[in-house]
Formats: C-alpha cells, sequence, structure tokens
C-alpha cells in the first residue's frame, strides 16, 4: 500500500480493476479544509488517461514495475518479438502494447514495462526521439520556402510525417515518437 501523497510520476497503482501510471500530480492546498492530491493517471492496457483527486493519507494499491530494455527482433503475425538484452529471451509483444510501433525498426531498443509480481508485460515505450531515413519525398519548389511550409514524406518504416520542404528522399531525420512530428535534420 502507497500513500497518495507518495505518488510520483512512474508510480503505478492498482485501481478500478486496472494497473494505472502516474504521469503528472500537484499538491493542492484549497484556502480551506485539508490539502489534496490531484493525480493524472493512465491505463496501461488501454491508454485511457483520468485525473483523481484524493486526500492526503489515503491508501492506494501500488504495484511493482520493472522496466527493462528489449532489443525489437522481427514482426510475426500481429505480434511483434523482442529480446530481453540482460537475459536474451525472447518476447513477443502486441502491436497495440507498443508506443510509438510506426516509427521502430529492426534492432531498435524498447523499454519494456512489465508488473514484477505476474511478470506480465504491461507495455512497451519507443524512446522519445528517433532518427529514421527518409524513404520517399517530393522535391520541394523553389521559393516556397520563405513560410514554414511542411509536405508529406514517407519514412524507412513506411509512417508518413510532415516535413520542411528542405528535406529530401535520403535524408536522415530525427522523429518525436509521440506524435511523430519532425524535429530536426541529421548529418551522416
Amino acid at each position: 500500500m502507497i500513500n497518495s501523497q507518495d505518488i510520483k510520476k512512474g508510480v503505478a497503482v492498482r485501481m478500478d480493476g486496472g494497473i494505472w501510471v502516474c504521469i503528472d500530480f500537484q499538491h493542492r492546498k484549497p484556502g480551506k479544509g485539508n490539502t489534496i492530491m490531484i493525480i493524472k493517471l493512465k491505463n496501461v492496457t488501454d491508454g485511457r488517461v483520468l485525473e483523481r483527486r484524493f486526500n492526503i493519507g489515503e491508501k492506494l494499491e501500488e504495484v511493482q514495475i520493472t522496466r527493462r530494455p528489449y532489443q525489437y527482433l522481427y514482426k510475426e503475425g500481429e505480434d511483434y518479438i523482442f529480446m530481453n538484452q540482460e537475459t536474451y529471451d525472447q518476447t513477443p509483444i502486441a502491436s497495440e502494447l507498443v508506443t510509438g510501433v510506426e516509427y521502430m525498426k529492426e534492432s531498435d531498443i524498447v523499454e519494456v514495462v512489465s508488473d514484477a509480481d505476474t511478470d506480465t508485460v504491461l507495455y512497451a515505450e519507443m524512446p522519445v526521439k528517433t532518427v529514421l531515413r527518409i524513404a520517399h519525398s517530393e522535391p520541394g519548389v523553389k521559393g516556397d520556402t520563405a513560410t514554414n511550409t511542411l509536405k508529406p514524406a514517407t519514412l524507412e518504416t513506411g509512417a508518413e510525417i510532415r516535413v520542411p520542404l528542405f528535406i529530401n528522399e535520403g535524408d536522415l531525420v530525427q522523429v518525436d515518437t509521440r506524435d511523430g512530428s519532425y524535429i530536426q535534420r541529421m548529418k551522416e
């Protein structure tokens, strides 16, 4: 059990029949009354996000989670096969449990979060930034670079993102895996 005031980012709790991870928290002291905790939680199975208020001292059931690096090997059906970097065991993980899956290429390292008690995989996270090559992009028209205009481009993984006009086919770009936004062009 854990007190509500001890919950920080990344702490997992079991409530409402599911496992929830804290993604944000706030101590709030209203003018009158007791201090309350406002905690933003994300469900690990379906990705729902909710905000809950807890009184200070309220007890919640804590879930012990482990975070380990896994290497992506290949796709088999709807599952992605990952290898544990410490034990070299191979684990299939469903595509809906992998965040940023459309920006993942073979040999990428992801962080797999699992329940320490049951050893069940809760979710896998790509790093926030990844470097990918542009597989296809229409050439930019000279003179159109005065504004911050974007054009569609297909990455080597098959995902489509929007990039500035000066990006060409074959360029390396850094991409935010949370929303697929272009960050910057990278040197070879």
